[in-house]
Order: C-alpha cells, then sequence, then structure tokens
C-alpha cells in the first residue's frame, strides 16, 4: 500500500503546476485534487497497515496548528459559507506537508518529488507556448498567453519556482534524460514567463535566474564562458518571438512602481488594511477577505499577509510567520547546492507572496513540504543527500596528494 501511496505522491506533485488546465468539473474538479483524493484513499489505509505514523516536526505542528486555527475562525466568521468553502480547501492543500513526510524516505525521493515538479512545469510552459501559437490567440490579437485555465500571473509564478529546482537536479543526473529534463526546461520556461506578461512573474524570474546562474556555474568555468557566449543569442531570439505589446506590458514596471496602482493593487490593500484594523486580533474568518472589505466577488486580496490578517487576525499572522521562520531553519540544515536551490525558491516564494494570494496554492504547500524533508534529511542521511545532490569538485592549480610514505603535490584540472 505505501508504494502505490508513494506513486500516487509523486503523481500528485506533477499534476499541480497544471492542475487548472484539466478540470473535469463537480464533482471532480481538476486533476491535482483527483490524484490528492486518490492519494488521500490510499495513504490512509496504507499508514493504518504498517500500523506507525512518522513523529510530525516542528513545522508539520505549525501547519496543524495554522490549519485549526482557521477552522476555529467558523464561530467568529461573517462569511459562514465562504469558510467552509476555505476549511474544506486549506485540508486539501495542507495535506501535502503532511503526505511528504510521511512518504518520502530517503534522498532519492525527494529527488523524484522535485523531478516531478519539473516535469510538471514543462507540462505548463508547453501548453502556454500551445495558447501563443493558437488560432483564436492570434486572431483575438491578445498580448498575455497563458495555459488554458490558468490565471497569467498564478502560472508565470509556479513556472518560475520550478528554475532553481531544474537547476539544481542537472548536477545530479547522470544521464541524458534527466539533464534534459532539468536544463530544457530553464530556455522554456523563461520563454513561457514572458508570454505571460506578469510583471510580478518577470521580477521573481529574475531573482530565480540568478539562484540558478550560482548553482550551475558553481566549480564550471566553462559553463559561465558558454553561458556568457550563448546569453545574447537567447536574448535576440526571445526578442524576435515574443510580441512587442508583450514587452512593452513588462516594460511598465518602473512605472507602476513609481507612480501606478499596480492594477488597482493598491486600493485593494487599502480597504484590507481598514477592515483589518477593525478586527486586528482574531480577523473575519477564513475566506471572508471579500466580504470585509467590501470588494467584488471576483477580487482577490493580491497579499499573502494582509489576506491572512483580515482572514484570521494577527494570531493567524503569528502562525505564518512561524511556518516561514521553521523553513528557513529547514533549509540552514542542508548544504552546498541544495541550501542555494532552496533558498532562493523560498525567496522567490516570498517576492511572489507580496502581490499574490499564495496560501490558496497548492505549490505554496508542496514547496514547504519538499524543504522540510530536505531539513530531516539532512540530519537523518546527510551523507546520502550529500551524494544525492552532490557539490562541483574542486578545481584548484595545485593539490595535494598522500601517498603511502610521502606527501606530493600533483596539477589538477
Amino acid at each position: 500500500m505505501r508504494r502505490i501511496a508513494w506513486g500516487l505522491l509523486i503523481v500528485f506533485a506533477f499534476a499541480i503546476p497544471w492542475e487548472y488546465s484539466m478540470d473535469l468539473g463537480e464533482p471532480g474538479g481538476n486533476i491535482a485534487r483527483i490524484a490528492g483524493l486518490l492519494l488521500i484513499l490510499v495513504a490512509v489505509p496504507a499508514v493504518l497497515h504498517a500500523g506507525r505514523l512518522r513523529t510530525p516536526g516542528p513545522l508539520q505542528w505549525a501547519v496543524l496548528a495554522f490549519y485549526l486555527w482557521f477552522c476555529c475562525s467558523y464561530f467568529w466568521t461573517i462569511a459562514p459559507l465562504a469558510t467552509l468553502d476555505r476549511m474544506r480547501g486549506y485540508f486539501q492543500e495542507i495535506m501535502i506537508v503532511w503526505l511528504v513526510w510521511e512518504f518520502a524516505e530517503s534522498p532519492r525521493d525527494l529527488r523524484w518529488l522535485l523531478r516531478a515538479y519539473v516535469a510538471g512545469s514543462w507540462v505548463l510552459a508547453a501548453l502556454t507556448l500551445a495558447n501563443f501559437a493558437s488560432m483564436d490567440a492570434i486572431a483575438a490579437g491578445q498580448i498575455r498567453y497563458v495555459a488554458q485555465g490558468q490565471d497569467p500571473n498564478d502560472a508565470a509564478r509556479y513556472l518560475v519556482l520550478g528554475f532553481p529546482l531544474a537547476a539544481l537536479l542537472f548536477d545530479g543526473e547522470s544521464r541524458w534524460p534527466g539533464r534534459l529534463l532539468a536544463l530544457g526546461f530553464l530556455p522554456l520556461g523563461l520563454f513561457a514567463v514572458l508570454l505571460t506578461a506578469s510583471r510580478g512573474g518577470f521580477l521573481a524570474a529574475v531573482l530565480a535566474l540568478v539562484g540558478c546562474a550560482s548553482l550551475l556555474a558553481r566549480g564550471h568555468g566553462r559553463r559561465v564562458l558558454a553561458g556568457a557566449v550563448a546569453l545574447p543569442a537567447i536574448a535576440a531570439a526571445l526578442w524576435m518571438i515574443v510580441p512587442y505589446e508583450t514587452f512593452a506590458r513588462l516594460a511598465t514596471i518602473s512605472e507602476q512602481a513609481q507612480g501606478g496602482n499596480l492594477n488597482d493593487r493598491v486600493n485593494i490593500w487599502a480597504v484590507g488594511w481598514r477592515a483589518f484594523a477593525q478586527a486586528p486580533l482574531l480577523g473575519y474568518g477564513a475566506g471572508s477577505f471579500v466580504s470585509a472589505a467590501g470588494l467584488a466577488p471576483i477580487d482577490t486580496p493580491h497579499n499573502t499577509a494582509l489576506s491572512i490578517l483580515v482572514s484570521g487576525g494577527l494570531c493567524a499572522l503569528f502562525l505564518a510567520v512561524a511556518i516561514v521562520a521553521l523553513a528557513t531553519g529547514s533549509i540552514l540544515e542542508t548544504r552546498g547546492p541544495l541550501r542555494i536551490a532552496l533558498s532562493t525558491t523560498l525567496l522567490v516564494w516570498v517576492m511572489s507572496s507580496m502581490a499574490s494570494t499564495v496560501e490558496e496554492s497548492r505549490t505554496t504547500w508542496l514547496l514547504l513540504a519538499l524543504i522540510a524533508l530536505a531539513g530531516r534529511l539532512a540530519v537523518e542521511q546527510p551523507e546520502g543527500l550529500a551524494a544525492c545532490f552532490p557539490d562541483p569538485p574542486v578545481h584548484s592549480e595545485f593539490a595535494m596528494v598522500h601517498e603511502p610514505g610521502r606527501l606530493t603535490g600533483r596539477l589538477t584540472d
């Protein structure tokens, strides 16, 4: 049963980036929801059959407290139906933290989960490119392209989160399919992010690519040279392929930052802050931001911290900050390229949270689950983790080599 649950967990991680592109409607829902429900149906009997449950770590307890707090908010919510719906949604999303903790056993399992997410990001990027090439998009003259069913800003965020994970996988892959999956995603994913014309996604991509460059260049002077040569060609290709109007929208980032309203986000934040000031401790209940702020049903908070403050008050924000702090602690337990990749991914997530509502996303909880798993493996299996995500070889001009009876030096590459 555990093997079946593990297989379904891989499918679940693979489906998360492109989940909204395959929605079967009620009662099933999108592909990730279906995979998650199947996983739960197998996971619970698997745990009962084994007769044991892995001891939760601090992050798992903090996530449970976060969920229970929002469940308690039903007793004072101003929007009971929205709160009930949000409680169900949170359960489906937060369960990822427990499932990864329970069924991932080794560094190899961590690698497979990373592969699954990057492979799912490939699907999202390919669907975005398909939209760009579709006759409907050409006829409509649109300037923002995204996979069917996806929001452009969300799709850009999902893609960017995969960048440092793909760069991390590259050095540890010994076979060409794995290397192609990892390295090939970077140009494809960047192309797709540009097509979404998401300004926040573009800024996050810049940050992610800096981390990717650090990972790929460590100990590899030839890669640095190859990247410097290839970069102008890649930039020229993107300039010729991506529509001018798409680049024009991205070019308004500076204008929006200096005097714009960030696509009406500033107004939403203002009314949200006023709502928070009237119920600062407990909030208005899970899923109640729109009702509390008096916004239209289609509006969203566009800021994770503010969304949590209005819905759950300072108590909920304290728990959310504790979760991020514990995730940071788990990252600090790791070493080498794994630490760089996870740090970059968490920084990208934090940047995205400033202009998006990410606590309601499965990608958020999958990322936190992977970070917690990496921290646990760094303590329990440090040697296996280092072998699975190796540091690049150190190249020096003069290396000391110990031989029986004497100490000699030799030149190395």
